[in-house]
């Protein structure tokens, strides 16, 4: 076959557009063995291909090897316990690193150490009773303040009583 024609037929192999026929061209051209240099490693890719035709999934001597390779871990009720045993251990980790957590958060939030009692009762009291005024003061304040507001109120109703009067003329 021309070299021409077979470097054509793997471009076209390459980007997957070739015919059956043009494979089987290129099946056969590989397995006559007069293989240019440059194409020696294509040829060993069609002889792979080749091979591994031959060969049958079902075959014995195939499940022989593979079963021969292969290791099955025992699994019974120890394995069993050890895996459950690890599941429960690893959320108990999880839980315990959560209220530590947590716990450091609330002690970094809250002071460490209020003061704010007194031992002689007399100064506790004077104290109180500082308190007490200060809020009766501003009570007093509130109440005039409140006073303005009803003062405000009332004249915004005795106005909107007179529209309602108006209107009911007309």
């Amino acid at each position: 076959m021309d070299s021409n024609r077979i470097e054509e037929l793997l471009n076209k192999y390459w980007n997957c557009e070739t015919s059956l026929e043009e494979e089987q061209q290129l099946h056969a051209y590989f397995r006559a063995g007069n293989i240019p240099e440059h194409l020696k490693e294509t040829a060993a890719l069609f002889h792979y291909f080749d091979e591994s035709k031959k060969k049958a999934i079902n075959d014995l001597s195939f499940d022989a090897a593979l079963a021969g390779k292969m290791q099955v871990a025992p699994r019974g009720r120890v394995v069993k316990i050890f895996y459950n045993s690890m599941r429960i251990a690893a959320g108990l980790a999880v839980l315990l690193m959560a209220v530590w957590f947590v716990r450091n958060e609330v002690r970094k939030s809250t002071p460490q150490e209020v003061v704010d009692t007194y031992d002689d009762p007399q100064l506790a009291f004077e104290e109180t009773k500082k308190a007490l005024l200060m809020i009766s003061k501003s009570f007093g304040t509130a109440e005039e303040q409140a006073k303005k507001i009803n003062m405000f109120n009332e004249a915004q109703e005795e106005i909107q009583k007179k529209q309602k009067e108006k209107n009911n003329k007309l």
